[in-house]
């Protein structure tokens, strides 16, 4: 054994192992984009990261042992994000250099790809600014400058953007727990940005710029198209939704997470909470009226939404509300109407598509619905999960006063009630529309709140690991872009089901389900960024939430969980 292995000196080089099998051999020390070169970019995707040994990783990153590369291209979830991250640093860079002492502020997402922007501190921006900074960007781009990463003192980060008048980073940094901060300068412009970043200027090639009114959009590809952009789609009552949510935070004080975070170390978040719910409650009972100012016509309330945005809660809170207005209301329970297992469609990977709309029995559903309108007694099915065939449900008839209201995904695609006439239907688009952002550059996304809402419910009522429910997430997350997203401009009310407090009271729930996550299992790395996301929020006493708010949906504890308010004539 003894001539088999022996010592011998370090190796001037080093090898990277592929997930296909292959290596590749290059200098100790060098950047991990240096080695990836070599295969080019993965099937026309740019690759714009790497995961080294499971863990996500800059380009920059250097290889001093062997290890196991799988390059991140821009059509992957984290891909995506370190390049929209970084195209917004180099829009704020550019920003900085051609409007000094304004600020830019990245509100919000949109749903063909984009950030709505707004700024403060100059004039409102036109189509001619614009296609000024659009150009601008452009020549950034083709001189490919280096996006230099520096570890620097969290004190000397505060000072830095307290000179620059970034008061809500200041704010945001004086929470932190850490003694450091990591920072980006891209020609001369030095900024905090949470995550990872491409190596230089040059890989952010695909943006547009366009005006709106009130601000602009920052387009980009989304993942599945990484090289196109997406037509400008149209959005006016979500835009107006955002644009009352931003409302709501200013009427609370709270502008950005640093903020909050105040509030609750200053003790007065109760009095934060007690208005979100207020707030909450009057949007809800403003939905009612509106719907008892049409009572002579509209006979069936369609309710949807994504994943874990507050269907189930908001949906009985209105229910309450209608019952004001002497109008009682009866929940049609969507999934009773799924057809056969037989003739249920299949999604590409030959499973069961229950989200795609040819799975529900929709005939049956026009029909029951027209004759519960009518006020007939109607013999509804109940469809049996396990057998996959629909079985005789209950027998039901409606009073004059009452009203149906049906939840579930399809709600806004007009094919799914194509036989009751538009008069007798109205639409609520329900979502956590989050606009409290880390920082006026830092969003924090719409969908990462929407998955710790699920991450805990799961965990309270379903007994699922966090690394089932991140697992299942992608696949909830396409049937939301296929069968909700591209109607949500349907309805005839959008409902945000965001509170600006949730984060900080889902934190305490949500981080140790998170570190209870093996470190070798796959889901790691989007659990160390939830988990990454969480730190910069204050803990949130529990006992402080209201029993009827809706975020007892999901941490427990709802006064709504068992109601009910319909009974048979």
């Amino acid at each position: 054994m003894g001539t088999r292995f022996q010592l011998s000196s370090l190796s001037d080089t080093v090898q990277i192992f592929l997930p296909d099998g292959r290596a590749i051999s290059g200098p100790r020390g060098a950047e991990v984009g240096d080695f990836l070169t070599l295969i080019g970019d993965v099937e026309q995707a740019q690759i714009v990261g790497a995961l080294i040994n499971g863990v996500l990783r800059e380009l920059t990153t250097p290889i001093e042992i062997e290890s196991r590369v799988e390059p991140l291209v821009m059509d992957t979830t984290d891909g995506m994000r370190i390049y929209r991250r970084s195209l917004t640093f180099l829009l704020d860079t550019v920003f900085e250099e051609l409007y000094p002492g304004s600020h830019l502020i990245v509100d919000h997402s949109v749903s063909f790809g984009g950030y709505f922007c707004r700024v403060t501190g100059c004039e409102p921006l036109t189509q001619a600014d614009l296609d000024r900074i659009s150009a601008r960007m452009r020549e950034l781009v083709e001189q490919d400058l280096p996006i230099a990463r520096k570890e620097v003192p969290l004190a000397e980060a505060i000072e830095m953007f307290q000179a620059a008048g970034q008061l809500d980073k200041v704010q945001l940094l004086a929470h932190r727990k850490k003694d450091y901060l990591i920072l980006y300068e891209l020609n001369g412009n030095r900024d905090y940005h949470h995550g990872y970043m491409v190596p230089s200027s040059g890989y952010l090639r695909w943006f547009e710029l366009s005006y709106i009114e009130g601000g602009f959009t920052l387009r980009f590809p989304r993942r599945h198209s990484s090289t196109e952009i997406q037509p400008l789609g149209d959005y006016p009552k979500l835009l107006a939704t955002f644009r009352e949510y931003g409302d709501w935070l200013e009427t609370l004080g709270i502008d950005s997470v640093g903020a909050l975070d105040d509030a609750i170390q200053e003790g007065r978040i109760r009095e934060v909470i007690l208005v979100s719910e207020a707030l909450h409650e009057q949007r809800i009972a403003d939905i009612a009226s509106q719907i008892a100012a049409r009572k002579d016509e509209v006979r069936v309330v369609l309710i949807a939404g994504p994943s874990s945005s507050g269907k189930t809660t908001t949906s009985k809170r209105l229910s309450v509300q209608l019952l004001t207005y002497g109008l009682h209301p009866y929940p049609l329970e969507m999934d009773n109407f799924f057809v056969a297992r037989d003739r249920t469609p299949k999604d590409e990977k030959g499973e069961f598509d229950f989200e795609h709309i040819d799975a529900i029995d929709r005939p049956r559903l026009n029909r029951d619905l027209k004759r519960l309108i009518a006020g007939e007694l109607v013999q509804l099915p109940r469809y049996d999960f396990q057998s996959g065939d629909s079985v005789r449900g209950k027998r039901v008839q409606l009073a004059e006063n009452q009203i149906i209201i049906v939840e579930g995904i399809h709600g806004l695609n007009p094919k799914l009630l194509s036989e009751i006439p538009e008069s007798q239907l109205f639409r609520i688009y329900i979502s956590a529309l989050t606009q409290l952002n880390l920082d006026r550059h830092n969003r924090v996304s719409t969908t990462d709140n929407r998955l710790i809402r699920r991450i805990v419910r799961d965990a309270r009522t379903r007994g699922y690991s966090p690394q089932e429910t991140i697992r299942r997430w992608e696949s909830v997350r396409r049937g939301e872009k296929n069968y909700i997203f591209p109607y949500q401009e349907n309805a005839d009310v959008i409902f945000n089901s965001a509170l600006v407090y949730e984060l900080a009271a889902l934190k305490t729930q949500a981080e140790p389900l998170l570190r209870q996550v093996p470190v070798t299992s796959p889901e790691r790395v989007e659990v160390k960024r939830l988990l990454a996301l969480l730190e910069w929020f204050l803990p949130l006493d529990a006992d402080l939430i209201p029993d009827n708010s809706l975020l007892r949906e999901f941490i427990g504890g709802s006064i709504l969980e068992d109601f009910q308010v319909w009974k048979n004539p």
